[in-house]
């Protein structure tokens, strides 16, 4: 029998990923949205749906910004925990 996780059925939130960076690193943030990118795909095809939306590179503060939509926080901190990012910080955004 086939479960469908609810997760995929939720109207998703955009979230802000927050990762830290150092600026002379910029190789990390290619290589970090692959990553993400191939394990949101992951994650959705399990079930939960994670969709990066754009990623912000902040040289001077050091900071990379991911708006990902998910049902949950704990899908993008799941996202990122995939692709090995170090997270600062998940927050909800507005529309």
């Amino acid at each position: 029998m086939s479960r469908t996780s609810t997760d995929a059925m939720a109207d998703p939130t955009t979230f802000l990923l927050e990762l830290y960076i150092p600026k002379a690193d910029c190789t990390a943030v290619t290589l970090g949205a692959m990553r993400l990118g191939f394990a949101a795909a992951k994650l959705s095809a399990e079930g939960t749906s994670v969709r990066i939306v754009r990623t912000i590179f902040v040289p001077e503060d050091e900071t990379c910004f991911v708006l990902i939509e998910a049902a949950t926080a704990e899908a993008v901190r799941d996202a990122a925990t995939r692709a090995s990012l170090p997270v600062e910080r998940i927050v909800a955004t507005t529309p």
